[in-house]
C-alpha cells in the first residue's frame, strides 16, 4: 500500500492553514471484523456509529488487507441495489465488474468504481480468474452513498475511474500525500462525479508529517485509518489502522504521523470523507436503501418480478478452481 503515489515534490501544494481552525474529535470506534459476499473478510469502519452522523453515507467496509493462497479470492455473486450510489476503491487486487444497465470493467490498483443505483440495478463485483488461480494481495473499500429523496429512482449510471484519473496534491512540506478520489479539495476536483456535495480522499502521510487540510464546512467529517499509527483532531487524538475518527464542525482536519511506525505500516494511511448530511428519513433493508418501509417492500417487489433489470447473457460468473 498504496498503489498510486508520486513524487510529491512535484504536485501542486494545498493552501496552508493554522491548526486553530481543526476540527475537534466527537469519537473514535474500532471496526469489528465481519465477512461479506462470498465470505471475503471486511472490517466495518462505520459499526457503532449513529446514521445521523454519517449522513450522507450509509455503510463503509474496509475489505482486507488480505494475501490470498491460490484459489481463495472471493467476491459478490449478482445481486441488486437501489437507493443509493456505491463507491468501490482499490488499493491491492483487481476486481470485475458487470451490471445490468450495461456497465462494466476492470478495477486495478488504486482504480475505482462509482455506480449509482438509482432506480435499481443488478450487478457482480469478483475477483478474475487469473487473481483467483494464482491468489495474492487483495485490499480496498467500499463506501455506500445515500442519495436524496428526489434522486432514489433516477436512472442508473456507472463511472470507470483508474488509479492515473485521480488528481494528487501534498502538504506544504511534502510530507502527506493527498488523492482525490471524488469530490474536491481546497479547489481541486477528483475523478468520481456525486448526486449529493461530497468529497472522497485517501491520505498517506509519511513519519512525523502533519497535514492541515481545509475541508468545507458544510460537510461532516469521518477519518477511518487504513493502517499506521498517528493522530487526528485539533487535540491530536490517538487512532490507528482499523479506527474511525468522527469530527466536530471547523474549518480544516489536523492528522498527524507518529515519529515510528511498524515495519508493516511504513506510513499513517487514512481515508477521509465527507459531505452535505441530506437529514432525510432513512430505511434500509440489505441492498435497499429507501426513506419509507413502503418504499422498502416496493423495491423487494420489484426485485422478485424483474423490474430492477436482468442479468446479460454474457455475464461473468465466480471463478471457481
Amino acid at each position: 500500500m498504496p498503489a498510486i503515489t508520486a513524487d510529491t515534490l512535484t504536485l501542486p501544494r494545498i493552501t496552508p492553514m493554522s491548526e486553530d481552525t481543526g476540527r475537534a474529535v466527537e469519537s473514535v470506534t474500532t471496526a469489528p471484523l465481519g465477512f461479506e459476499g462470498e465470505g471475503f473478510p471486511v472490517h466495518r469502519a462505520f459499526a457503532g456509529v449513529p446514521l445521523e452522523v454519517l449522513d450522507p453515507f450509509i455503510h463503509m467496509d474496509q475489505m482486507g488487507e488480505v494475501e490470498y493462497a491460490a484459489g481463495e479470492p472471493k467476491g459478490t455473486p449478482w445481486h441488486p441495489h437501489r437507493g443509493f450510489e456505491t463507491f468501490t476503491y482499490l488499493i491491492d487486487g483487481e476486481f470485475i465488474h458487470q451490471d445490468s444497465n450495461g456497465g462494466g470493467g476492470t478495477i486495478g490498483g488504486g482504480g475505482s468504481q462509482y455506480m449509482t443505483a438509482g432506480d435499481g440495478i443488478l450487478h457482480i463485483e469478483t475477483p478474475p480468474a487469473a487473481l483467483v488461480e494464482s491468489g495474492g494481495l487483495f485490499h480496498g473499500l467500499q463506501l455506500w452513498i445515500n442519495l436524496p429523496r428526489a434522486k432514489k429512482r433516477i436512472a442508473p449510471q456507472y463511472q470507470d475511474l483508474q488509479g492515473h484519473d485521480l488528481r494528487l496534491l501534498t502538504s506544504t512540506d511534502g510530507g502527506a500525500l493527498v488523492r482525490v478520489l471524488a469530490g474536491s479539495i481546497d479547489g481541486h476536483a477528483g475523478p468520481g462525479i456525486s448526486h449529493t456535495p461530497l468529497a472522497i480522499t485517501h491520505i498517506t502521510l509519511a513519519p512525523g508529517a502533519q497535514l492541515v487540510l481545509p475541508w468545507p464546512a458544510e460537510f461532516n467529517a469521518l477519518a477511518y485509518a487504513l493502517s499506521g499509527s498517528g493522530t487526528v483532531g485539533a487535540e491530536r487524538r490517538p487512532f490507528a489502522g482499523g479506527q474511525l475518527a468522527v469530527l466536530g464542525a471547523g474549518e480544516s482536519i489536523v492528522l498527524q504521523a507518529n515519529d515510528q511506525q511498524e515495519t508493516r505500516s511504513p506510513n499513517l494511511e487514512v481515508f477521509l470523507i465527507g459531505g452535505v448530511p441530506l437529514r432525510e428519513p432513512v430505511m434500509a433493508y440489505g441492498p435497499f436503501v429507501m426513506c419509507s418501509k413502503a418504499e422498502l417492500v416496493e423495491a423487494y417487489e420489484d426485485y422478485q418480478a424483474g423490474r430492477l433489470g436482468t442479468i446479460p447473457a454474457d455475464a461473468i460468473q465466480p471463478h471457481r478452481i
